[in-house]
């Protein structure tokens, strides 16, 4: 192949070439608005200037321990300010960061710092308890690190020699950090809830971080100094990436240990609070606090949700409130949020049922995504975009994964036919916008015909004694399966099996309509997604009582 005249003497060098990472913004921001507010925690608050600091001593400190590039550092962290140091300190240093979840048990948390061969663990004293079970489980013996956050009350032990803020005292805060070597280079490390089997280690590079972190903040509408209140967890896709998004614009991380009410309306009301995320049991939280617990909002603040589409019922409520949710949607494999019910301002005028189909829509593509479809399986195909035609959602583009660590088999199925494979069904609108249908192990087939679950859940959330519903196939020796409802009702809330079932008989074929209805608690993930496997598990306990009794 001849060379172009445009690749003759044009080639790469350090004056016209640098490999992106998330960890400029921080430096940019330091140096630019050294004096603004980067972190608030309780009565703490920190300047970016200090916020930079902190980072690179927390570098230095780890690279004189002999942590060096690709090194594992694991973080067992609330959402406080040593958690979003970590997220710059730790790849400041060449080390990968693995936040793991503090919901996890002691076997699930040791199978991650074995199979990620963890160097260094930063452990809150909250998670003691677990972590000293993990750590006699699991052969790596990592520099364990306690962390001591004076916000927390409760109790906990120290399982290592050295404090957080000793080993920050052994640092220097001039500490000449290098970039990475590669934007390919791995920046951090998320496993998978391991739900069937043990977890996967998603792996993330400096370039997707870098992407998905502007992502946000144009999907966000954030401006220059935002405040954003920490009600996702920073262990979850590293906060969405939003611990590297707010040092693009010096906006304030205001933390918070644990989802409640109470606080995150004081953070609202005192603090100036413009942007928060979460699951739809946040909205739950916030929607369902005592009039005791609520203060007015100021202004209109920002509520980037994800996972299921918020009915139509808490869409209102939260609009109301003063509260303009934006629905995003995306998985661990894809840094988090790639795709953005992206709106319009004609829909404004949109009313009831209407208004929230299209709120329920998962979206378009993020900015910073190349390509997002719905594809059939089978032929690789994309799916006639007629809203009906079911296909499987995938992704290409410089936000997803590098694939799983340690796992090639696993990352060649996800990446099969050169696209990755979400794994959730949907279709295809005429105007382009996607939405899910259900995950794939979530239709339910009975007598043949495929019965969405979340077509179910939404019916069920619309009744306003509901406050939360989950729909899950139960064996059924007739039908192969058959819809079950479990239904979380309001506080004080009484209703019959028969009534719930009288309601979705009212707005569903009746093929679709759950034969059993299971009042209960619905298990939840510290993020709080429903966690359909444990039901799927209890619907089947069902069946086989039935059998038996």
């Amino acid at each position: 192949m001849s060379q172009a005249v445009y690749d003759k003497d044009l080639e790469k060098n350090p004056a016209n070439f640098q490999p992106l990472t998330p960890l400029g913004f921080l430096e940019r921001a330091a140096s630019v608005h050294p004096g603004q507010t980067a972190v608030i925690h309780g009565s703490l608050q920190r300047d970016y200037r200090d916020l930079y600091a902190r980072s690179r001593r927390l570098a230095s400190a780890l690279a004189r321990r002999g942590i060096r590039r690709g090194d594992t550092v694991s973080v067992m962290l609330a959402n406080t300010p040593a958690m979003i140091e970590c997220h710059y300190g730790v790849p400041m240093a060449g080390a990968v960061l693995n936040t793991l979840n503090t919901r996890l048990d002691a076997k699930i948390v040791a199978f991650c710092l074995g199979h990620s061969d963890a160097k260094v663990l930063i452990t809150d004293r909250e998670f003691s308890g677990v972590v000293k079970a993990a750590l006699e489980q699991v052969a790596v013996k990592p520099l364990v690190i306690d962390y001591d956050d004076p916000e927390f009350a409760g109790e906990g032990e120290r399982l290592g020699a050295t404090e957080y803020e000793e080993l920050l005292a052994e640092g220097d805060p001039d500490y000449a950090w290098s970039p990475p070597q590669d934007e390919w280079d791995a920046i951090s490390l998320n496993y998978t809830s391991g739900t069937t089997g043990d977890p996967k280690g998603v792996v993330y590079h400096h370039r997707g971080a870098y992407l998905l972190a502007l992502g946000n903040i144009l999907t966000a509408g954030m401006g220059q100094h935002p405040v954003y209140l920490w009600t996702l967890p920073m262990f979850h896709c590293n906060g969405w990436c939003f611990p590297w998004s707010l040092s693009i614009v010096a906006g304030t991380h205001v933390c918070l240990r644990a989802v409640r009410a109470k606080p995150i309306y004081d953070a609202i009301a005192d603090e100036g609070v413009t942007h928060l995320c979460g699951a739809p049991i946040v909205m739950s939280v916030l929607l369902n606090a005592p009039a005791g617990e609520k203060r007015p909002l100021p202004r209109k603040i920002t509520f980037l949700t994800a996972a299921a589409p918020p009915p139509e019922a808490v869409l209102a409520a939260m609009k109301e409130a003063g509260l303009d949710v934006t629905h995003l949607y995306g998985l661990t494999e894809v840094y988090g949020p790639a795709v953005v019910n992206e709106w319009h301002q004609d829909w404004d005028n949109r009313q009831g049922a209407e208004y929230a189909a299209l709120k329920a829509r998962q979206g378009v593509r993020y900015p910073v995504l190349e390509t997002l479809d719905v594809i059939d399986p089978e032929t690789m195909r994309p799916v006639p975009a007629d809203g009906t035609t079911l296909g499987e959602i995938m992704f290409r583009g410089n936000v997803v994964m590098k694939g799983y660590l340690k796992n090639r088999a696993a990352t060649a199925a996800a990446f099969e036919g050169g696209w990755f494979h979400s794994g959730d069904l949907g279709v295809k609108h005429p105007d382009g916008y996607i939405q899910i249908k259900d995950r794939s192990k979530d239709i339910i087939i009975s007598g043949g015909e495929n019965i969405s679950s979340i077509e179910i859940e939404d019916t069920l959330y619309k009744h306003p004694s509901v406050q939360a519903a989950a729909v899950v196939a139960m064996p059924d020796d007739k039908w192969g399966e058959t819809p079950c409802a479990f239904v979380e009702l309001k506080p004080g809330e009484m209703v019959s099996v028969e009534a719930i079932i009288s309601w979705c008989k009212q707005h569903l074929a009746s093929f679709k309509c759950p034969r059993t209805i299971v009042f209960a608690e619905l298990p939840k993930t510290s993020t709080g997604k429903i966690q359909k496997f444990r039901l799927r598990e209890m619907a089947r306990e069902r069946t086989a009582e039935s059998k038996t009794g």
